[in-house]
């Protein structure tokens, strides 16, 4: 018996190492092959690789089938993309999208870019917030512009990296209120973080998620989502549309899938995914998160991913950033 568990311990310890995680069915069923594994280019702990792990616990006794969650770093994503483009076409393995896997191919352009993938569903929209210290004297977003107008040259705002959705949303918002103001990008949220809190930065934008620790704690103040409508978990938060400027970002969660994928394979995971979206111990995980449920099967989740990666183009040309 403990040669049987040293073994079993070994073999957690060598999954862990190698970056992937398994999460197993209750029962053998009717999906095609016994394992999937979710490939994404995020760290683990890190908001692609949370919400595969989640999606995954909750999907496998309703796929019927086992799960693992494997982390390939390198290139911006673009090496985790081409490891899945070159994958088996049985339904087994696919990535996790979000608008990096864009963004990456547009800057970058790797030798397999986001098209060289297939969408298959859109399953979350992940809201992106503009927030300041709470001790500032900026109570509402048109405070922070009225601010940047009458002064001149004084305004910073914080951001993340020059390529990232973030720094898109700041920009689009600066253009939308019609100021010029310094945005400083960063490589992550925590050193964007600190230039809020000790005021060198008026505003900086992020995630709930990233931001929960510091709101819990009363350091900082939200001023606006930048979604479409008002988040569910915070119906008190105005857009920036409702405060007069018009940007919305669309920062999605998804999966995508070697070309090549049969669409009753991708009709499964469409009738999966619906069903694991109302299951109230999942709602309450992604409710947390204020991730706002957004499900698009294959059809519509190629459309989604095109017009994204159109507007993407788009908003990097204004930026200097492509020809």
């Amino acid at each position: 018996m403990n040669h049987i568990l040293s073994l079993k311990t070994a073999l957690a310890i060598c999954l862990a190492c190698a970056g992937l995680t398994s999460v197993q069915a209750q029962t053998a069923g009717p999906y095609p092959v016994p394992r999937v594994t979710l490939v994404t280019h995020s760290s683990p702990g890190g908001g692609t690789d949370v919400f595969l792990r989640e999606l995954s616990k909750y999907m496998a006794p309703i796929m019927k089938t086992n799960f693992a969650v494997e982390n390939i770093r390198g290139g911006s994503g673009a090496k985790a993309v081409a490891h899945v483009a070159k994958g088996p076409t049985d339904g087994s393995m696919f990535y996790g999208t979000t608008p990096t896997y864009i963004q990456t191919t547009l800057l970058s352009k790797p030798a397999v870019g986001y098209d060289g993938l297939d969408p298959m569903l859109i399953v979350f929209i992940d809201p992106e917030v503009i927030f300041t210290r709470s001790d500032s004297p900026f109570k509402t977003l048109q405070d922070v512009m009225a601010h940047a107008k009458a002064n001149p040259g004084k305004s910073r705002w914080g951001a993340s990296n020059p390529a990232s959705l973030e720094r898109i949303g700041m920009e689009k918002l600066a253009r939308a209120a019609g100021v010029k103001v310094p945005i400083v990008s960063h490589e992550g949220g925590g050193d964007q973080m600190i230039g809020v809190l000790n005021g060198t930065y008026d505003i900086g934008i992020g995630e709930i998620q990233e931001l929960q620790g510091q709101l819990e704690a009363g350091k900082v103040r939200l001023l606006a989502t930048l979604s479409e409508k008002r988040l569910a978990g915070l119906p008190q938060l105005p857009t920036a549309k409702e405060q007069g400027y018009d940007v919305v970002i669309r920062k999605f969660r998804g999966l995508a899938s070697p070309k090549g994928v049969p669409d009753s394979i991708a009709k499964a995971w469409e009738d999966g995914a619906r069903k694991v979206l109302e299951l109230p111990a999942y709602k309450t995980e992604y409710t947390k998160d204020h991730l706002t449920p957004m499900l698009l099967g294959r059809e519509a989740a190629r459309k989604f991913i095109q017009d994204v990666a159109q507007e993407t183009a788009q908003d990097f040309k204004e930026m200097g950033l492509l020809k």
